[in-house]
């Protein structure tokens, strides 16, 4: 239990230490103009207010993703907090905001376009496909888990809701920004957090503080053998320590913000937002079932599936407070990723194949293949869909880092992204070396490879850093 504040208080606490230290290292202008004035274009150019841009900035970097990745990553034991605690303050939050501003300085430029400017053309055109293919799959992802909680509780069937919230998915894509998104995202980030303090309450106020262990780095996931903490748990609990998938959102409300001074509660305070409700989960999924070995023993029964976990938890907790709960939770969230991932992949298709979006016609027509290939996408098994989109997702988290790492060459704080670069080029190399998805390599020797293979990467840098741009 004590573990598990000192936690919280080191995240709440980094907002206010760390975040100032960021604002002087990219250099905040307050007074500098944004993006949401200079291209102003009444579709996504829109200037919102701070609470609006956090709120949907939160919800969309969000979703559900801090609560399920937190539950099944609260399997591996207590060393979940570490994870949580130190890659929200050090890797996500740093990265999100980070590239955040860049993207405000540089007109709301979306992020494969950022890898190319500092990273190269041809990186930039890998950036821009893997970037569209992890928007389809996230928006795949999205529709397909909502679809079937909703089709559990009203006995409807699963593709009758599938199309439902595709329909929604094209208006909530295809509309000026501030329509729907500005309006309704703000109410479900307040429900995100909602569940979150009420989760709270009752690890506090329910009994269950006293089961909530203490920081151990012990693998305690079943079948811990093939589940090795390093990579697999960091890349199971991405949104709420890193996630790749930020960095394609940030754009969306770099350009709604009125001042670069909005950048920190924005890019980082969503960020440590995040990770705080992922510790929330992540005890509360230990706690509940009595510590780290029930709840293995629950996600087993429950055959993975984290919506099922959250239903135990809140009914049982909560009781009509909880369902409620769940159908705006676990159905509005991930739908509101969804749509903002489809958003991102009809902007970023705009601007490689040069389609003007200020016209609805010119967002259709891009809307449409995107759409279509996204619903193809749910009829393909879950877990397979979103092994891939995990994987992907830090592999977008790699080359953020490492842009960011080129932009701030020049500075004595390169190190700020340096460092969480080598980590993730480190994880995602071993990740795919013996995932049973990947080449399914003997742990020992996959270690070797992808040390190799980051210490290879850090040469080239070093190597090519005095020809890139400088800051």
């Amino acid at each position: 239990m004590i573990s598990f504040i000192i936690c919280l208080l080191a995240l709440i606490a980094a907002y206010f230490i760390y975040g100032p230290l960021l604002e002087k290292v990219m250099k905040i202008d307050p007074k500098a103009q944004t993006p949401s004035t200079t291209m102003a274009d009444g579709t996504d150019y829109i200037a919102m207010p701070r609470y609006k841009t956090f709120l949907i900035q939160f919800l969309n970097i969000a979703g559900l993703g801090p609560i399920f990745g937190a539950i099944l990553g609260a399997t591996y034991g207590p060393v979940a907090f570490v994870w949580i605690t130190l890659g929200g303050i050090f890797l996500g939050g740093v990265q999100d905001f980070t590239t955040g501003v860049i993207s405000i300085k540089n007109g709301g430029m979306n992020f494969p376009d950022i890898v190319g400017k500092y990273l190269g053309r041809n990186t930039q055109l890998a950036m821009r496909v893997l970037t569209l293919i992890l928007m389809i799959l996230v928006g795949a992802v999205f529709m397909t888990g909502p679809a079937a909680v909703l089709s559990g509780y009203t006995g409807i069937d699963n593709n009758i809701w599938l199309v439902i919230i595709f329909a929604y998915y094209i208006l909530a894509t295809v509309l000026p920004i501030d329509k729907i998104i500005g309006k309704v995202y703000p109410i479900f980030g307040i429900v995100l957090f909602l569940m979150a303090f009420l989760m709270l309450y009752v690890i506090f106020f329910k009994g269950y503080s006293s089961f909530i262990p203490e920081i151990s780095f012990e693998n305690m996931k079943f079948n811990k053998e093939d589940f090795p903490i390093i990579p697999t748990m960091l890349v199971t609990i991405a949104c709420g320590a890193i996630s790749g998938f930020h960095t394609t959102q940030s754009p969306l409300m770099a350009r709604c913000m009125k001042s670069e001074s909005e950048c920190k509660p924005v890019f980082y305070g969503s960020m440590i937002c995040e990770s705080i409700i992922a510790l929330i989960w992540a005890a509360i999924a230990m706690s509940f079932f009595g510590g780290t070995q029930g709840l293995n023993e629950a996600v087993t029964i429950a055959n993975g599936n984290a919506a099922s976990i959250i239903d135990t938890i809140t009914s049982s907790s909560l009781g009509v407070v909880g369902v409620a709960l769940i159908i705006l939770g676990v159905v509005f969230a991930p739908i509101s990723t969804g749509d903002t991932a489809l958003r991102m992949a009809r902007l970023i298709s705009a601007d490689f194949i040069k389609i003007n979006q200020k016209k609805i016609k010119g967002r259709i027509l891009l809307s449409l293949p995107i759409f279509a290939i996204a619903y193809t996408l749910t009829q393909i098994d879950f877990d397979i869909i979103w092994r891939y989109f995990a994987w992907f997702n830090q592999v977008i988290a790699v080359f953020a880092l490492w842009t960011v790492t080129v932009y701030l060459q020049r500075s004595k704080y390169m190190i700020i992204t340096l460092i969480p670069a080598l980590i993730m080029t480190f994880v995602v190399t071993l990740y795919i070396l013996i995932s049973p998805d990947g080449f399914m390599i003997d742990y020992t020797i996959s270690a070797i490879i992808s040390g190799a293979v980051t210490i290879g990467v850090l040469i080239l840098f070093l190597k090519k850093s005095s020809n890139r741009i400088q800051l």
